[in-house]
């Protein structure tokens, strides 16, 4: 059984701190045995954590972009997405063979969460039913409701943006092939959620480095 984090930010992302090699070093020590980096807007972090890839831990580059009707994250990416119509980034991140999912859907807490239609489910590949940062569990339970009912697969992650953060959450599958399992639907979820504190860290950074930049 290997278990992945499909959704961490390293210090490429505006609010990240977090270094590439360290996030690496944790992962492991947390026995993962893959990560994605999904910083905003960049595949930076994700090229640059693939350095510290090894024969038995996997590092997956992606990015989470913010589109017009909310944030999309593309998994298995090569090129940074330029577009910011959501059509147009679905359309980049399938171009390069990657895969669609809608992390965090219909959380009110987050003005950048994407809130999925009808039309939306036949054009990504997977919804991220359990994020550590969901504040409210009932925003989960509304993903994993919309997936099942489109026959979606069910991704998970941690949305980690502390070290602390890393592997709170996941999926677990038997497949070598990861992008075939999460396209198989051949992947469990686990998490827990992030405690509270982590969001006053964030909110903080932000502001922090909001003053910072005049």
């Amino acid at each position: 059984m290997a278990k992945f984090d499909l959704h961490i930010h390293s210090s490429y992302s505006s609010d990240g701190t977090m270094n590439t090699k360290i996030i690496v070093k944790v992962a492991i020590k947390r026995h993962l045995d893959g990560i994605a980096i999904t910083d905003h807007n960049t595949i930076q972090g994700g090229l640059k954590a693939k350095n510290y890839e090894t024969e038995d831990f996997k590092v997956i580059i992606g990015s989470e972009i913010m589109t017009d009707q909310g944030e999309v994250i593309g998994l298995f990416l090569s090129e940074e997405i330029k577009s910011k119509n959501l059509i147009d980034v679905i359309y980049e991140i399938k171009t390069q063979n990657g895969i669609i999912v809608i992390p965090h859907p219909f959380d009110e807490m987050r003005r950048s969460a994407l809130h999925p239609n009808e039309e939306c489910a036949r054009l990504i590949n997977g919804i991220e039913g359990f994020n550590s940062r969901c504040i409210f569990q009932k925003y989960n339970e509304k993903a994993v409701e919309y997936a099942n009912k489109h026959d979606l697969p069910l991704v998970a992650g941690s949305d980690a943006h502390f070290v602390n953060e890393i592997g709170n959450a996941g999926i677990i599958t038997e497949c070598e092939d990861l992008r075939e399992a999460i396209i198989q639907k051949d992947i469990e979820i686990f998490g827990k959620r992030s405690m509270l504190a982590n969001h006053v860290f964030t909110k903080g950074l932000k502001k922090w480095r909001k003053i910072r930049s005049g």
